[in-house]
């Protein structure tokens, strides 16, 4: 479907204004299929009359079902699963020993969409009950996507989406089949909270997350909106956590904020003043490439 550059441009700014994210050209193809939902409920056939019904007085409603259906929702079961190995065997040793006074982890999925990558984690301590026993596990999954959120809450999931991920043995332990779906189980559940949250919006409760998983949402972020993300990352976080993002993600040369951890391939901590790591490996890049995506990722989460 064409879009005019007029009806591109406000779309574009929409999307900016309520995500943070960037509608490049790159993407502009998208936009026709991903509103074609919007298009069949409103009866209209084209993006141009989108946006007149966007200026209606009552247009508040529709300008957020347009900025979902732009976020790509793509997620699947331990994604990029070499990335839940390194954490298994590197981040959560670490913060066993770091936190073995007090027994407790929270962690963070943000940008977590219809909630897999918040379950993978919970799968990962149910796995394992003599090594975490007693712990609490405390997983919180945040998505700007109303749409996405609610389905993350009612943890149920096609034939098709569990299958993405995950065996047999694992599909049988911590799901049961329904009519409607496959649903996690209580256990799960019971690790993992869920509620509607931008990474870009100010930090308003005291929670320090020791693990933040933020795995394909900064892509499409130009770099000022990238560097304020950061620091919402930052500011949400343990002085000694840790930061895992996306396979084709970095923090060098994008952020102050953060530093690669020695030994733990892919993960980052924070970055402190008085860091002679944090002075060089994180020195500004002189490069204004936004991050290169993964290859199986189509947009931003």
């Amino acid at each position: 479907m064409e879009v005019s550059d007029i009806s591109h441009k406000i779309i574009a700014d929409l999307l900016t204004a309520r995500s943070g994210q960037q509608l490049t050209e790159g993407r502009r193809w998208r936009v026709g299929s991903a509103l074609s939902g919007i298009f069949r409920e409103r009866g209209i056939s084209n993006v141009d009359q989108l946006v007149c019904l966007l200026a209606e007085p009552k247009g508040d409603e529709l300008a957020q079902q347009v900025v979902e259906a732009l976020l790509n929702n793509e997620t699947y079961f331990f994604r990029d699963r070499v990335m839940f190995e390194l954490l298994d065997r590197n981040a959560l040793r670490k913060l066993a020993e770091k936190r073995a006074d007090t027994k407790k982890l929270s962690i963070w999925s943000a940008g977590c969409s219809t909630g897999q990558e918040a379950l993978s984690l919970a799968m990962i301590f149910a796995e394992q009950p003599q090594r975490w026993a007693d712990w609490d596990i405390e997983i919180h999954g945040t998505d700007i996507s109303t749409r996405a959120i609610s389905a993350a809450k009612q943890a149920r999931y096609t034939q098709f989406e569990i299958q993405r991920g995950l065996g047999v043995s694992q599909m049988i332990t911590h799901f049961e089949e329904t009519p409607q779906g496959w649903k996690a189980s209580p256990k799960l559940q019971k690790m993992v909270r869920f509620k509607v949250r931008n990474i870009l919006d100010p930090v308003e409760d005291l929670q320090r997350y020791d693990l933040v998983l933020c795995r394909n949402v900064l892509l499409y972020f130009d770099a000022p909106t990238r560097e304020r993300a950061f620091e919402r990352l930052a500011q949400s976080m343990a002085h000694d956590g840790y930061l895992m993002l996306g396979a084709g993600e970095t923090t060098v040369g994008r952020t102050g904020n953060f530093e690669p951890v020695k030994g733990m391939q892919g993960l980052y901590g924070r970055a402190f003043p008085n860091s002679v790591t944090s002075r060089t490996a994180n020195r500004p890049s002189r490069s204004t490439e936004k991050f290169q995506p993964a290859a199986d990722v189509l947009g931003a989460v």
